[in-house]
Order: C-alpha cells, then structure tokens, then sequence
C-alpha cells in the first residue's frame, strides 16, 4: 500500500546531492591524475577542430596547425589554472571558443591580406591581425568583469531566467555533436553506445556504489573505439572512400604527428608584433560578450554538478574578469581565438560525479605538459573527431539538464513561467539556426545593410546610424557584429528570457515566487549565506584584500 510520503513532491535542493567529489574536495592522487587525464582528453576536439578550419584558410600548413594547437593547449591550462585558483574557483576548463570563429574567418577573408602570395606570409599577416583584435576584446572582457558591470546585470538572474541560458548553453552547440558523429557512422555511433552502456547501465547491472566504468567511462570508449578505428585503417576499409570520409574515419589523416616537434615552448608575440584594426576589433568585441554568455551558462551548471551553492554575481563577475586575462593570452600568445568555460568538460563533472577543483587543476598539467612536448600531444590528437563528437551528445545533454534542473525553483503551473521558458527556449534555438543557416547557404549573414548612412537617416533606423558614425563602425562590420550575436542560441535565448522576466507582469505579487528569485536572494551578497566562503574563498586570504570581487 502507498504510503502519504509516496505522493509528497521532491524536496528543492540548494546543492545537487549524489556528487562524489565536491568543489572543495578531492579524490586521491592516483584517481585525480586519471580524472585529470579524462578531462585533457574530452577538451581536444575542440582544441583540435578550431585551429582545422582556421589554420589552412589563413594560408598555414600542417606545421603551423600543429604549432597553433600546441599554442591553444599551454594558453588552456594557463588560463584553467588562472580561474580555478582566482578566478571563479569552480572546476572548470578555460580553452578555445566557437564564438570567435566567425570574426576570425572575416579578418582571414579581409581584402587586404590578398596582396600576400606566400601562404606563410599571408598566415603570419593573418595572425597578427586576429591577436591584435583579441587584445582590444579582452579589455572590454575585463572591464565586464573586474568593474563589476556583469555583476550588476546577473543580480537580475532568477531561476527561470537562468535556466533557458543554460539549456542552451549545453544545447547550442548540437551541430557539433550528431551532425559530426554522423560522418563517419562506424566508428562514431559504436561510441556513442559504448559510453551510454559504460556509464549508465553498468553500474547499477553490478549494483556497486562506486564503478569504475561510470568512473572513466570517457577514456575506455575512447580507448575502445581509437583501437577499432586503427584497426579499420589498417585494413585498408577506407582506402576507395571519398577524401572526406577518409579525413574523417581514418587514424592517420590529421597530419600532427609529423609536422608537431618534440619539443617546443610557446611565447607570446611568437608571429610577430600584432597588428591592430578598430573594424576587426568590433567584431571580436562582440565575441567576447557571446563568449561571456556562454561561460556564464557553463559556471552555473558546474556549480551545480560541484555540488556548490548558487555562485553569487561578484564571484561570478571575478570569473570574467579573470577569463578576460584569458583571453588577452590568446591574443599575445596567438592562438587565433579567444577563451571560454568548455561545455563538454563542465557535462563531464555530470557524467563522473566528480566536481573536484583539483581534478581541473590536474588536467591543466597535462595540457601544459603535452603542448610543450608535441610528438606525445600530437597523437593524442590525432584520434578521430567522430569520437569526439560521440562524447558530445552525452556531455552536452548532461549541461542541458543542469539547466532544467534549476526548474525545481520555479512554479512550472504558472502561465508566466511557461510563456517565459518555451518562448525563450525557442526563440534562441531558431533564430541561431535560421543565421547559420543562412551564412553557410548565401556565405554571408541575413543582416546585410548596404544602405548609405545619408539615406538611413531618414528612415527608422536612424539610431544604429548615428551609432555607426560616432564609432566609425562601416555597415560591413555592422553585419557581422549581428551575425556573430544572433548565431549563438544561448545569447538569443538568455536577452528573451531576461527581458521577458523583468518586463512581463511587473510588479505582480506572485512573480517572485513564481520566477524562483527568492530562492537565489540570500546567494546576491557574498557573505549572506555561510557556504559561500568554502567553496568560493580565493587563496591565501586574498579576498581580504578584493572584498567586492
């Protein structure tokens, strides 16, 4: 017979309970170099895929990709080690964002660089130009962040505004996930299952508490699947294959092993003295605030996983500042993009239950370690993307559900929250996909003015006009400025929802209640609640001497 207690809803949860680790604590030193290593590994795809499409178009070779990887992976775990010790303190990895690609590929197609006929020239030209666009963007990154102006603005976060940023957050970047995976069915759909079964049905068949399998589920389907697929190679299945499928299936196609040295150090200004251009530096500002959105989705999820309070607004604003010296590395380093919070590693803390800090720490050794010896990191890299992507379409659904996590604090029976949650929601994925698209169908955005600004004067848009004029921003720049915000779902979806909770029925008794905000309140000021020290404190009585920050 049912009990009373049967029928009674689930508790809300400040902090997500079953986590094996918490961010303060710390699994011993053989697990945490292991875990560390996993999280090495899930954050190559990225570290491989951007420098793959920007490297060859900016005129390098395989050299220079091996050269701009191994730069992208000692600026990684500089910047890792930066924000998990004095940035936001959460387990977290700081590495190569997708946000920046775009202003990148407009300053590699600028007409000016065409007067360069040697590729390597043409590269090096390239590259300063992006470090010296990246420069500007994180001075406006860090101004965000240390002058608290983020701060002020997630003040005004509440749980149902909050949630449709981080939903999207971990499902904005789906085209990376299936869409890839599906370039190479053979090997990236046995992963997938692989990891679905090692991770979610093994442990409870065992019913062990602690399993191996859930454990480093992540490094047996790689290993599993890297096996299968050298085997596949060297069995001559893809030798009559078209090239892309050949590029995509096969273990010795990535060219980095031969073109990576053994060993080399990267230095800032390593291309040269940046170059510095106000039109690409307003595209790369731009990036930098979808990169901020991003980060700021990616930190509240790893709050969650880490079993940590809500992150209060100026430890979060402390955690862009910080990656806002991130991202001034990239571009004195020249890494040919900027820096964000990674998805897929934050999904892993899901995945293992681990939401260790030193665990991050740990796997920003190996980056550092594997980016100076490059031979070692080469063939680590050199795994098929496939694989990766079947990693994704786990890793990205766990930071999903993060976000629909935070519903518990909501009233899901109210109209508001429902209107508010699905338009939002909704808005963000089609408005993202709708600019994608038509960027790859046309080859340019669906924002494309070409109207002079005597003639806009007289018309409705008068104040983007006068805007363009006191900045000297040309309609050209314009263009890809909107292009580089409405491509990210999660910034469409979180300026909806926020606009949405802060305007739609103000100042209605029951929108408090209904939008979770009392739930975060005691969380806006750092010391309100008692948590919030251990989890979030910098080291060595630092914030003695930062007490907004």
């Amino acid at each position: 017979m049912a009990k009373i207690d049967d029928f009674a809803p689930f508790p809300v949860k400040d902090q997500l309970p079953g986590v094996e680790y918490c961010v303060s604590s710390s699994p011993n030193w053989p697990e945490g170099i292991v875990q560390g290593f996993q999280h090495y590994i899930v954050m190559l795809g990225t570290t491989v895929i951007i420098p793959s499409i920007l490297v060859p178009l900016m005129g390098g070779g395989d050299v220079q990709k091996a050269e701009v990887i191994n730069t992208v992976l000692f600026v990684s775990g500089i910047n890792t080690l930066l924000q998990s010790l004095f940035g936001s303190r959460l387990p977290v990895v700081i590495g190569a964002s997708y946000a920046y690609v775009i202003p990148a590929l407009y300053i590699t197609f600028s007409y000016r660089f065409t007067y360069y006929l040697h590729p390597h020239v043409r590269f090096e030209e390239t590259m300063r130009a992006i470090q010296g666009a990246l420069i500007i963007a994180s001075i406006s990154h860090m101004v965000m962040g240390f002058f608290g102006l983020w701060r002020i603005l997630v003040r005004f976060l509440t749980p149902l505004s909050a949630a449709p940023l981080v939903i999207l957050t971990g499902v904005g970047l789906v085209v990376l996930a299936f869409p890839q995976l599906a370039r190479c069915v053979e090997i990236g759909l046995p992963a997938l299952i692989i990891l679905i079964i090692l991770s979610q049905y093994l442990p409870h068949l065992f019913k062990c508490k602690r399993s191996i399998c859930e454990q480093f589920a992540v490094l047996f389907t790689v290993a599993i699947v890297w096996a299968y697929a050298e085997i596949l190679t060297a069995a001559g299945a893809y030798n009559k294959r078209p090239d892309s499928t050949q590029l995509s299936c096969r273990t010795d196609r990535s060219g980095l092993i031969s073109a990576s040295p053994w060993v080399r150090i990267p230095y800032p200004l390593q291309w040269g003295r940046p170059s510095f251009h106000a039109s690409d530096a307003f595209a790369m500002i731009a990036a930098s605030y979808v990169a901020i959105v991003e980060t700021t989705g990616s930190l509240i999820a790893a709050s969650r996983f880490g079993s940590a309070t809500h992150i209060p607004p100026s430890v979060l604003s402390r955690g862009i500042g910080w990656q806002g010296i991130g991202v001034l590395l990239n571009g004195l380093f020249g890494t040919a993009t900027g820096a964000t919070a990674l998805v897929e590693n934050t999904g892993l803390l899901g995945l293992t239950k681990v939401g260790s800090r030193r665990v991050v720490q740990i796997s920003a050794g190996f980056m550092i370690f594997f980016s100076i010896f490059g031979k070692f990191g080469a063939v680590l890299a050199s795994i098929p993307l496939p694989i990766f992507a079947a990693l994704y379409c786990v890793l990205f659904a766990y930071v999903a559900s993060a976000g629909l996590g935070l519903l518990q604090f909501c009233n899901l029976n109210s109209f508001r929250t429902k209107f508010i949650l699905g338009f939002s929601i909704f808005i963000g994925l089609s408005v993202a996909q709708y600019f994608t698209e038509y960027l790859f169908i046309s080859g340019r955005g669906p924002v494309h003015t070409r109207t002079s600004a005597v003639s806009v004067l007289h018309h409705h848009f008068m104040f983007v006009c006068v805007l363009s004029v006191m900045i000297r921003l040309s309609w050209t720049q314009f263009n890809v400025i909107m292009q580089v915000i409405f491509s990210s779902a999660a910034t469409v979806g979180i300026m909806a929802a926020f606009l949405l909770d802060c305007t739609h029925s103000y100042g209605h008794a029951s929108v408090r209640r209904d939008s979770g905000r009392h739930w975060w309140e005691k969380f806006r000021v750092y010391y309100t609640d008692t948590r919030t020290e251990e989890f979030y404190a910098l080291p060595y009585n630092l914030n003695r001497f930062f007490p907004s920050f």
